[in-house]
């Protein structure tokens, strides 16, 4: 879950090359680090594993 949660990290790059080949690759890789990373650290997790939980009970 966390892999798939992560893919802006190797998206975001490739996109913006694509479509605005101008921009600076320093700002939108930051900025794709700067939300998706801490997003995935305070939210993402926790809900994963709340998922996980909630498909996979503990053995008995």
């Amino acid at each position: 879950m966390v892999l798939c949660a992560s893919a802006s990290y190797i998206a975001v790059p490739a996109a913006m090359r694509m479509t605005v080949p101008e921009a600076n690759p320093s700002l939108y890789i930051s900025s794709a680090l700067g939300v998706t990373f801490p997003f995935n650290i305070i939210v993402g997790i926790p809900l994963y594993m709340a998922l996980v939980r909630a498909v996979l009970p503990a053995p008995a």
